[in-house]
C-alpha cells in the first residue's frame, strides 16, 4: 500500500495564491505591477526597435543590449500576466505542464541574463583595452557563437530540472503560496525525497553566478587599470562613461537577486509575503529600468530615438 502511494502522480492543476498574507491588498498591488509592466514592455520594445532600425547601432554592444532587453521581456511576460490574473480575477489555476513551462523559462532567462552581462563586460574590455583589435575580435560570427553559447548554457543547465520535477510524486496539496511557479516551490509539494532538487537548484545557479561574477570582476579590474593609464582626464572620463550604463545594469541585476536569494535561504524571520513581494519586484524592476538606464546614459541611443520620433512626427 505504501508503494502504491508513491506512484508518480501529477496533479491536473496547481493553485497559485499570489501573495499569501497580502490578499486584501492584491487590487492595490496590481496597480504598480501593471504600470511597471507597461513601462517595461514599452521601454524594451522602443529599445529593440531603435537598435534594429538604426544602422549606426548595429554594433556588438548594442546587439548584446537588445539580447538583454529581450531576455528581460521574457522574464517579465512569463510572470506578470499570471500575477495580474490572480490579483484581478482570482485566477490562480495553472496546469501542471504550464507551471513547469513557466518555471523553465523563468530560470533560463535568469541564467541567460548572467551570460549576456558577462558578454557585455567582455565587449567593454575589448573596446577599452584592445580597441585596435575590436572589429577583429568581436566579429558577427563571434557574436553568433556567444549567443548560442549563452542560450545553450541556460537551456542545458535548466532542462534537467524538468525531469527532476516530473519524476516526483505529488500526493500532497497542489497549492503554491506564490504568484508564479519556481523550482523549489513546486518540488516542496512532492511527497518524496527532494534532496537532489535542492542541491541541483542551489549549486547550478550559484555556480553560474559565481563564475560570471568572477569573470565580470576580472574584466572591470583590467578595464580600470587601462583607464587610469590614459594620459588625460577627459579620456578617462569618456572611457568610464562608456562603462557606466553597463555597471548600473549589473548592479540592478545582482543586488536584488543576491538580496532575494539570501533572504529566501537565511532570512527565516522574514515573513513569507515579503519573500514573495521581493521575488515579484525582481522580475519587474530590472526590465523596467534597464532601457531607461541605457537610454539616459548612451548618447547614440538617445539621438537615434529622438531621430526616429521626429520622423514619426513628420509623417
Amino acid at each position: 500500500m505504501f508503494g502504491a502511494n508513491l506512484t508518480i502522480f501529477h496533479p491536473t492543476v496547481f493553485i497559485l495564491l499570489g501573495m499569501p498574507g497580502l490578499e486584501i491588498y492584491h487590487t492595490w498591488l496590481s496597480i504598480p505591477f501593471c504600470l511597471m509592466s507597461i513601462v517595461a514592455v514599452l521601454g524594451i520594445g522602443a529599445l529593440i526597435l531603435v537598435v534594429l532600425s538604426e544602422s549606426t547601432l548595429h554594433e556588438p554592444m548594442h546587439v548584446f543590449l537588445s539580447m538583454l532587453a529581450g531576455t528581460d521581456n521574457l522574464l517579465s511576460t512569463t510572470t506578470v500576466p499570471k500575477a495580474l490574473a490572480i490579483f484581478w480575477f482570482h485566477a490562480g489555476e495553472i496546469a501542471f505542464d504550464a507551471c513547469i513551462t513557466q518555471m523553465f523559462f523563468i530560470h533560463v532567462a535568469f541564467v541567460a541574463e548572467l551570460g549576456i552581462l558577462l558578454a557585455m563586460a567582455f565587449d567593454r574590455y575589448v573596446a577599452i583595452c584592445a580597441l585596435l583589435r575590436y572589429t577583429a575580435v568581436l566579429t558577427p560570427s563571434t557574436i553568433v557563437k556567444l549567443t548560442l553559447a549563452i542560450w545553450g548554457w541556460g537551456i542545458g543547465t535548466i532542462f534537467p530540472i524538468i525531469f527532476l520535477l516530473k519524476r516526483l510524486p505529488y500526493c500532497r496539496t497542489n497549492i503554491i503560496p506564490h504568484s508564479y511557479c519556481e523550482h523549489i516551490g513546486v518540488a516542496r509539494l512532492a511527497c518524496a525525497d527532494i534532496t537532489v532538487n535542492i542541491w541541483y537548484g542551489f549549486s547550478v545557479p550559484m555556480a553560474s553566478v559565481l563564475v560570471d561574477v568572477a569573470f565580470i570582476a576580472v574584466s572591470y579590474t583590467l578595464i580600470l587599470q587601462a583607464v587610469f593609464r590614459l594620459p588625460s582626464q577627459d579620456a578617462q572620463h569618456k572611457a568610464l562613461n562608456t562603462c557606466g550604463s553597463h555597471i548600473g545594469v549589473i548592479l540592478l541585476f545582482f543586488i536584488p537577486s543576491f538580496f532575494t536569494f539570501l533572504t529566501h535561504r537565511f532570512g527565516k524571520n522574514i515573513p513569507h509575503h515579503i519573500h514573495i513581494l521581493l521575488a515579484n519586484l525582481y522580475v519587474l524592476i530590472p526590465p523596467m529600468l534597464n532601457p531607461i538606464i541605457y537610454g539616459a546614459k548612451t548618447k547614440q541611443i538617445r539621438d537615434s530615438l529622438a531621430h526616429m520620433l521626429s520622423r514619426v512626427g513628420m509623417s
